[in-house]
């Protein structure tokens, strides 16, 4: 026998016992170790040969590894207005001006029209690539942030994303000093500096002549409650939450529990849906199981589970199990 056959045959031998082996190896762990074999190997080569959707370690809109995720989350929907995607289904502005039952509502187009002329009308935040990884901190407002230590933490993301309140001046070890986003409704408005982007959450047609009044003229002093007449705010860092995400938001994510979503579930579907990786702060109860905000020396107030409108208990849960699923990272207090 020929030398070069001598070799095939030996080199066929080994790979023929390192594949054996390999294979009673699996048995004793996977219960189908062929499918595993396989399926880690194209894993190994995919990875090896291209990049994923985003330069993070694990990124946010990596479907496949979760049906549950995948049936939820729709890349489709944009959670920011602009002219193009503000013209809303008959059906979506039935359900949301339906939310806070205003009853004679402006012409929505036309409000529409004059706000834009004041905020730009910007597509945000559409840079997914293999080459970004931004990190996101929303910061909710519970009690658990008091003592945690988690201020330098939450500056150290590239946005962090804060809601109605939520002072910082006098909390800044536990809940950071940097704010790039603050989600709000008229009723929570508050000043914000220059840098920071202003997210407005509209309920109704009111509250988006309400921001267009409260950067210009100042007119108007109240919705269903006082508000603010004007807002300390850069007007050209403004943003407008879609009512076609937030009702997304209600009916795909809560699936209909509640009336509508809180301030805080829909600032943490924000960030899922422009951030490839969200780290979440200030959700829940404290360690006493307590209900209440950071700033609150009530520990019993139980502010923002029993609210009547919103169902605290199931979007809780959803949180807990986009965390228990790897989307998110939760950060409980300490």
């Amino acid at each position: 026998m020929s030398l070069p056959k001598r070799r095939r045959i030996r080199t066929f031998a080994v790979l023929f016992c390192v594949i054996t082996f390999t294979t009673f190896l699996f048995s004793y762990t996977f219960r189908d170790p062929s499918l595993y074999f396989f399926k880690y190997a194209f894993h190994l080569s995919d990875n090896f040969f291209s990049k994923g959707p985003c330069a993070c370690q694990q990124c946010m809109t990596e479907l496949e590894d979760d049906p549950w995720f995948a049936e939820h989350f729709n890349q489709s929907i944009h959670p920011l207005m602009t002219r193009e995607n503000s013209v809303l289904s008959d059906d979506t502005f039935k359900w949301w001006q339906w939310l806070q039952s205003e009853r004679q509502p402006a012409n929505f187009s036309e409000v529409v029209e004059e706000l834009f002329q004041v905020i730009p009308d910007e597509v945000l935040y559409m840079d997914a690539s293999p080459e970004r990884c931004r990190s996101c901190a929303v910061v909710g407002n519970s009690g658990n942030l008091k003592g945690s230590q988690y201020g330098s933490l939450i500056d150290s993301s590239d946005f962090i994303i804060r809601m109605n309140q939520a002072p910082t001046s006098g909390f800044e070890e536990d809940v950071g000093a940097r704010t790039t986003h603050h989600v709000m409704y008229p009723e929570s408005a508050i000043d914000l500096d220059n840098s920071t982007s202003l997210v407005l959450i509209p309920f109704k047609t009111l509250d988006l002549q309400w921001i267009i009044s409260a950067l210009t003229t100042g007119t108007i002093k109240h919705t269903y409650l006082p508000v603010m007449s004007r807002i300390r705010a850069n007007k050209d860092k403004v943003l407008i939450y879609s009512p076609t995400f937030f009702k997304y938001v209600y009916e795909s994510w809560l699936e209909g529990h509640g009336r509508y979503p809180s301030t805080g579930f829909l600032s943490l579907l924000l960030a899922i849906h422009i951030c490839d990786k969200v780290s979440v702060f200030g959700f829940g109860a404290d360690q006493y199981g307590n209900w209440h905000h950071y700033w609150e020396e009530n520990h019993l107030a139980g502010a923002f589970r029993h609210t009547g409108v919103h169902d605290g208990d199931y979007e809780y849960n959803v949180t807990l199990l986009l965390a228990d699923k790897h989307k998110i990272r939760m950060f409980k207090g300490r």
